[in-house]
């Protein structure tokens, strides 16, 4: 063999090598770009289910929070509160989980915080509508807008959530879209690795051994995902479904069989199937919406009754959404057990007819009281003004003590009833909130309250009020009985000096505000050198018809103070009474700013 054939043999083959070396490392080179594309899609995946499994879970344990709290409001019963208490602190957990999830994610994390805000508002309102239900005084209203909003807040945060899974799912799809493109070139690839068969092989089998492990990973980390979502069904007594509308495939999850008290998969997943478990008043549902989904591809939400296979009644709630997928039109939705939910529901609208019936009751009682019992008050008055016109010469002394004290227990239930109309007015009065100069309604109290104030030559020191969206002649009477108040139980022989203090405050400073959804307040102090009272009967000189002094000793229903609490309530504010016996008292009223 001459040097030249040789040395073109040489160069031939190194030629060779280094075009099969270029080859290989191109190739080897598209091959890692796959592989890592491949581990993104996967990881991707991972992802998008790991999000919504927290997701799933923060919504579940909202809804604890939401049956232990109607179940406390029907039943009074603290027990219920159980789910209440701990879901605050469950909440912590996959919310932190998302915040790690989504940490390179701008537009999620915006959306976490704003879930994060919808959250803290839903215990917010859980926690008012708590604390009305635990009151002695229901009112009812406030209750029931209380809770309004509570659901109006628990859909927007269904809407949020849905919206995060949305945006995942959009993430993931894209990501699928590019992995195929990428992907495209694949089979000419694969003719040049059939040139190459060894080296090839060599570093197939590496690359390969490297993508199982990776794989693998990824097959536990879906395992413990798919585990985790199916515990997330059973905690949140709901199931999941797909349904091909095209090639009209269904497919349950294992808790829909359990929640049909059957086996997992025992039985063929489809309408047919179904129906059997279906009450047969609700059949129509699952057909009509069956019907609506195959032909409009409309997805929808039904409510309908399932009896078991152990026979029991069950309330199912579905919830549907339509999403394409490959080319493919596939209908998911969730079944929800919503029994207990129901239930409740019907408890609580019995509770309400029975409140209806109880104001309609108290309606009655007020007419009585304005009307019936007003007219025999003022026979009763007519006569004995005229027995003692007429006729007191000739009765005996105690014929006449027993006329005086008729008058006098004509007056006190005068009084009586007149206090309580006034209790009545304070909560049926239509609630019109008005801009209003407090320095004014004070300035009007003091001049329907102009005879005592004189009488006693009472001094009365005021500091500037503020102006405040109010029910003007509601404050105006809360300054009448609490000034009034300072007036009947001054000292005798002592001037009476009441000052009224007012300062901006914050709520995080006073622990009966802190939980408040106002953020500051302004606090009023009325203080007088009257009798004063002990403290421990504080909270009682505040409860309907409770008296510390005798009402031969200073006049009164016991009302006045209870009218004053209602009020200050009705502002969304607090009032507080402090007292020494013989130094005096004062009471504080805390209005929203």
């Amino acid at each position: 063999m001459s040097f030249r054939t040789i040395f073109t043999y040489s160069f031939l083959l190194k030629s060779v090598f280094v075009l099969s070396l270029f080859i290989l490392v191109f190739i080897s080179s598209i091959s890692y770009k796959h592989s890592i594309a491949l581990k993104e899609s996967t990881e991707l995946l991972t992802h998008s289910y790991k999000i919504q499994v927290k997701l799933e879970q923060l919504i579940s344990y909202l809804k604890d929070a939401e049956t232990g709290q109607r179940g406390f409001i029907i039943s009074g019963d603290s027990t219920f509160l159980e789910p209440y208490n701990s879901a605050r602190e469950k909440v912590k957990e996959p919310f932190m989980s998302l915040k790690m999830l989504t940490a390179l994610n701008l537009k999620q994390q915006n959306n976490l915080d704003s879930l994060r805000n919808l959250m803290s508002t839903r215990f917010s309102l859980l926690a008012i509508s708590l604390d009305l239900a635990s009151e002695p005084e229901l009112n009812k209203k406030l209750l029931r807008e209380n809770l309004i909003k509570g659901k109006q807040v628990m859909d927007q945060i269904r809407a949020h959530i849905n919206k995060m899974v949305d945006l995942e799912t959009i993430y993931f799809n894209e990501h699928q879209k590019k992995y195929a493109h990428e992907i495209f070139f694949t089979p000419i690839f694969t003719l040049f690795l059939l040139l190459f068969p060894l080296l090839v092989f060599t570093i197939s089998y590496i690359k390969i051994n490297r993508d199982l492990n990776i794989l693998k990973k990824t097959n536990e980390d879906l395992l413990i995902t798919t585990e985790a979502f199916k515990h997330a069904e059973e905690i949140g007594n709901f199931s999941s479904w797909q349904w091909d509308l095209d090639s009209n495939k269904l497919h349950y999850s294992d808790n829909q069989y359990r929640l049909l008290g059957c086996e997992p998969q025992s039985f063929e997943p489809n309408i047919g199937n179904m129906l059997e478990f279906i009450h047969p008043g609700d059949k129509h549902i699952i057909t009509e919406g069956t019907e609506r989904a195959l032909t409009e591809r409309k997805s929808s939400i039904a409510y309908f009754r399932v009896i078991r296979k152990d026979s029991e009644l069950r309330y199912f709630k579905s919830a549907s959404k339509l999403m394409n997928y490959q080319g493919n039109t596939i209908l998911i939705g969730i079944n929800s057990d919503i029994t207990e939910q129901h239930l409740n529901n019907v408890a609580l609208e019995e509770r309400n007819r029975e409140l209806e019936q109880s104001n309609k009751e108290l309606a009655s009682f007020n007419h009585i009281a304005s009307h019936d019992l007003q007219e025999p008050l003022r026979k009763i008055e007519t006569f004995i003004s005229r027995l003692l016109d007429k006729e007191l010469p000739t009765l005996s002394v105690t014929g006449k003590e027993y006329v005086m004290k008729i008058q006098s227990s004509v007056i006190s239930m005068r009084r009586l009833i007149d206090d309580l109309l006034l209790f009545s007015r304070t909560t049926k009065t239509e609630k019109i909130f008005e801009k209003t100069d407090l320095n004014r309604l004070l300035e009007n109290a003091n001049q329907e309250l102009a005879q005592d104030i004189e009488e006693k030559n009472a001094v009365i020191n005021s500091a500037p009020l503020p102006v405040l969206n109010v029910i003007p002649y509601q404050i105006q009477q809360l300054f009448i009985n609490l000034i009034g108040n300072s007036l009947k139980y001054s000292k005798p022989g002592i001037t009476p000096v009441i000052k009224i203090d007012c300062e901006k405050v914050n709520a995080k400073d006073y622990p009966l505000l802190k939980d408040n959804s106002h953020k500051t307040f302004y606090k009023i102090s009325i203080t007088d050198n009257g009798l004063g009272f002990e403290q421990q009967y504080a909270e009682n000189i505040f409860v309907l018809f409770y008296r510390l002094y005798h009402k031969t000793e200073y006049p009164g229903s016991g009302i006045g103070l209870s009218i004053c609490k209602k009020i200050v309530e009705g502002h969304n504010g607090f009032i507080t009474a402090e007292g020494k016996p013989g130094i005096g008292s004062t009471f504080t009223f805390y209005l929203p700013a």
